[in-house]
């Protein structure tokens, strides 16, 4: 199955799955959005068997463009795996300290974040469409990683994954004037003059809501795969119907 790797070391492993026409429904990996869920159960038994885990380790949440988010703590091990109505509710970012606990998000277009910081074992993922973006969901987490949970904010690696590019990105004016009020994304939106669209760079803005929240520019990566564009990606935007790519972290547990 095809998977994008973005860490994989003695403590973590994190990447996002991609699409893959060889897999069932595509490998989709969303029991929200699917033709039959026993196909995705199987999609993601066969990722936790290439990740070393069981699938009684993915954390999964509801996802509801909110900028709500979740301390993940062993009690919720397993929600979600084999059914919606187990995971945690309206909930898009989840975090955790606990060692092989999966943390996923599901995106088809929207930014999928994941991160750990390399000094306390913390690990996260952040679903953040432009309706979680313009929520500041990002920012809105790691400030309370740094007020509430003492992260120090400089030991913390961001990946911002697959997503829809800028370029196939197009919003009407009452979007575009949401992404201005943040007062730090006019540098990542442009107006086509042709179309009379504007459009706008989600992974950018998001970065820099990791930046300033005080994550060292350095130490956020993105991959600028399209999943319009690209074979390799679901796009809610191109088809309605599409599945979902699942982002994921864990913390290894170290013997």
């Amino acid at each position: 199955m095809k998977t994008n790797i973005y860490v994989n070391n003695e403590k973590f492993i994190a990447g996002m799955t991609m699409k893959d026409d060889a897999e069932l429904e595509f490998n989709n990996m969303a029991l929200h959005a699917c033709e039959n869920p026993k196909d995705i159960v199987e999609n993601r038994e066969k990722l936790a068997i290439f990740l070393n885990c069981g699938l009684d380790h993915f954390v999964c949440a509801n996802q509801t463009h909110s900028s709500n988010f979740h301390r993940v703590t062993l009690d919720d091990k397993g929600r979600g795996a084999i059914r919606t109505d187990s995971a945690i509710a309206d909930t898009d970012a989840l975090y955790t300290y606990e060692p092989n606990l999966l943390l996923c998000s599901f995106t088809a277009d929207c930014v999928p974040v994941t991160f750990y910081n390399e000094a306390n074992g913390l690990t996260g993922v952040i679903h953040s469409g432009w309706q979680g973006t313009i929520k500041e969901i990002s920012l809105k987490l790691f400030e309370h990683l740094k007020q509430f949970e003492q992260c120090n904010l400089s030991d913390v690696h961001v990946q911002i994954g697959a997503s829809l590019s800028q370029a196939k990105f197009e919003v009407d004016e009452d979007v575009y004037l949401k992404f201005k009020d943040l007062g730090y994304a006019d540098d990542f939106m442009y107006f086509n003059e042709h179309t009379h669209k504007y459009h706008i760079d989600n992974q950018l803005t998001v970065k820099k809501q990791c930046e300033l929240a005080g994550i060292p520019t350095e130490q956020i990566a993105i991959d600028q795969t399209c999943t319009f564009v690209s074979p390799d990606g679901f796009s809610y935007r191109q088809d309605k119907q599409s599945g979902r790519h699942m982002s994921f972290i864990m913390k290894r547990a170290i013997d």
